[in-house]
């Protein structure tokens, strides 16, 4: 049996964080979804779900405690998980300072944003698809993270694999509400013959930097473009799959 494979941030070695970007690899669902795909909304089979996010969460040095993961909308909304979680809950953000739970979201080309303060031992995970980022998601998670004693200038981020600017092709109004909301988002994108070529890990750093994080690292890997490591939604989307798997960013508090 593979270990599923882990990739990690610079930003926080050391202290009392835990956390992890899980990739494909090492988990047990087959198809689409193979192997390590950590989402209960892709159909695939639920009990190699289950299996799949036990391995992850350990993989990622958590043991065996509880994950909490949303039900994601693409919205800005940001639950807090405690020590009594409720059922799964529509939002794109979770927040703790719980050390006996893990946080974590489910991508397939969004970006991952795994956050904490670890002075105040608060954590959180966000999902930046374009929406919830455009509309504030990012800003909201930090928000929230205050309101449990955490200090902005004190939070450091990790943006996990996502899809890059090379995979990423938009049509040119796309770009309108980011230009509309700062012309500076220009630098965003790129020319690509009719079509524009969208950075989405970046306009989540500048959103992280915007909000008051000093600290952001970027992974800087393709989902889109790296078949063997990473689920995508877009390149299975090309290929007339509908089906796609999910993967699993989390982190927690050591106790």
């Amino acid at each position: 049996m593979h270990q599923a494979e882990v990739l990690r941030s610079r930003v926080f070695n050391g202290g009392p964080v835990r956390h992890g970007f899980l990739t494909r690899r090492g988990g047990v669902s087959s198809g689409p979804f193979q192997s390590l795909n950590c989402g209960f909304g892709s159909n695939d089979v639920r009990s190699r779900v289950s299996e799949n996010r036990r391995r992850a969460v350990a993989a990622a040095g958590l043991g065996t405690i509880p994950l909490i993961t949303p039900v994601q909308v693409h919205g800005t909304r940001v639950i807090v998980a405690g020590p009594a979680p409720a059922s799964a809950q529509e939002a794109d953000a979770v927040v703790t300072r719980d050390p006996h739970i893990a946080v974590g979201i489910l991508t397939a080309d969004c970006a991952p944003v795994l956050l904490a303060d670890p002075v105040a031992r608060v954590v959180g995970a966000a999902h930046a698809g374009w929406r919830g980022a455009l509309a504030g998601v990012l800003q909201d998670t930090v928000d929230s993270m205050e309101r449990l004693g955490a200090r902005r200038e004190r939070i450091a981020a990790a943006i996990g694999p996502a899809i890059a600017q090379a995979s990423y092709q938009v049509d040119p109004p796309f770009a309108v509400p980011f230009l509309r909301d700062d012309p500076a988002h220009e630098s965003l994108f790129r020319r690509s013959g009719e079509k524009l070529l969208f950075d989405l890990a970046g306009y989540a750093a500048r959103s992280l930097s915007r909000a008051g994080v000093a600290s952001v690292d970027t992974l800087e890997r393709d989902t889109a473009g790296e078949p063997d490591r990473f689920f995508s939604y877009r390149r299975n989307r090309r290929a007339g799959e509908r089906r796609y798997g999910r993967l699993l960013s989390v982190i927690a508090i050591r106790a």
